[in-house]
């Protein structure tokens, strides 16, 4: 990926997520970013720029706000089909459950991507990717799971390397076999079945390993063995847990010492402890409960309990359709109720965490010089007009996004 040089000016507001900065964004005024071979080399109040940096390309944000670039750490962006029709069953009363035992749910767009070819999966997915980037992602975690067998997480795999090598975004991929359970197999045998002849084969196209381990799909023993295959294989541990019921997820994924737990709707304070002191970055995902149209997970009570919080949108096509972080954001503030400071550093800062990516999510010397530049004075704008597009421009590496 191009590595760019720009000064990046006439900025109003500032969201540094520098903690050597007062409040937890770090807020300058004013300020000028000088990015020097795709990094940032200099922050600060505009009059205080220094002569070495005055002669940079220049991008004039002309008052704008702007925050580091929007870490989106939990999708299923690589799918094929639609699941609109399930959408309206459920809004007409019908549950999740009598939908997935009436042949929908995941199998359906398991069905629907092992039947699309490599071209086709890079043609629906590259519009995605596009429309998150034009909303201010400049990184984004993107898992398989939606092939339950190794021709199509393979296909899958590759489609995720190919939005990384086509498109001005930085992409983490993660490898999510253990999705659900297919038919001709119980959870047991699906999880022998991936360790043995599955894993293998995709693991050397992934960063990380993660289990959806919940009430009715894999057991906290199935999901630890999983994990733990996975992490002999070189891919790190990360873990959907706590979202149906209190599954015993998010103690697997402080036990392992996973680096997040995502979704985490069921949870106790024995779980939040557990998480805080092993140092598992907490996903929560209020796209999915606006969908589903369920309670929300307990976002503050995870900050007051010193766990690491990070927001995602969990884009998939059955519970969270969902392409955009400032809609994330507007929903963890006023569904969730997170402060719009918790929220923009959950969603950038955050998400940097949960991907164990040091280099971002902050602007500070040595970040990845990614940011979004907001269509207005002040990061509220975020959560205050969620129905408006709210980033005007996006900057990846120093260089500019075209529109």
């Amino acid at each position: 990926m191009a590595e760019g040089n720009a000064l990046v000016s006439n900025i109003g507001q500032l969201v540094t997520n520098d903690p050597a900065r007062d409040g937890l964004l770090g807020v300058i005024t004013d300020a000028t970013v000088a990015v020097s071979d795709g990094h940032v080399v200099w922050v600060g109040s505009q009059e205080d720029l220094p002569g070495e940096w005055a002669f940079l390309p220049e991008i004039d944000c002309r008052g704008a706000a702007v925050v580091p670039g929007f870490v989106d750490a939990h999708t299923h962006l690589a799918f094929a089909g639609d699941r609109a029709d399930e959408f309206g069953r459920r809004l007409r009363g019908e549950s999740y459950e009598e939908i997935m035992a009436a042949g929908g749910g995941i199998q359906s767009t398991v069905s629907a991507t092992r039947a699309a070819s490599a071209s086709d999966l890079l043609a629906v997915t590259i519009p995605r990717v596009k429309r998150m980037m034009r909303a201010g992602t400049t990184t984004v975690e993107i898992k398989s799971g939606y092939g339950l067998n190794a021709e199509t997480e393979l296909r899958l795999l590759g489609t995720i390397a190919a939005i990384d090598d086509t498109l001005p975004i930085d992409v983490v991929p993660t490898f999510l076999g253990a999705h659900t359970v297919p038919p001709g197999f119980d959870g047991d045998a699906y999880i022998d079945h991936l360790v043995t002849e599955v894993l293998p084969l995709c693991s050397p196209h992934a960063a990380f390993c993660d289990v959806f381990c919940d009430e009715g799909v894999f057991t906290v023993d199935q999901a630890r063995r999983m994990l733990l295959a996975g992490r002999e294989h070189g891919l790190g541990a990360r873990l959907h847990a706590n979202q149906l019921a209190a599954s015993g997820g998010a103690q697997l994924a402080a036990e392992l010492g996973a680096i997040s737990a995502d979704h985490l709707d069921h949870i106790d304070d024995t779980d939040m402890v557990a998480l805080r002191e092993a140092g598992t970055v907490a996903v929560l995902l209020p796209g999915v409960s606006f969908s589903m149209q369920l309670p929300q997970a307990r976002g503050n009570e995870l900050w007051d309990a010193g766990v690491t919080v990070a927001l995602a949108t969990d884009c998939n096509p059955g519970t969270s359709n969902i392409e955009t972080m400032p809609f994330v954001i507007a929903l963890a503030c006023v569904e969730m109720g997170l402060s719009p400071e918790r929220a923009v550093w959950s969603a950038t800062r955050g998400g940097a965490l949960a991907l164990g990516l040091e280099d971002r999510g902050h602007i500070l010397p040595g970040a990845l010089g990614d940011f979004a530049v907001l269509a207005h004075p002040s990061y509220l704008h975020l959560a205050y007009r969620p129905d408006a597009p709210p980033v005007e421009r996006v900057i990846k590496r120093g260089d500019l996004i075209p529109g």
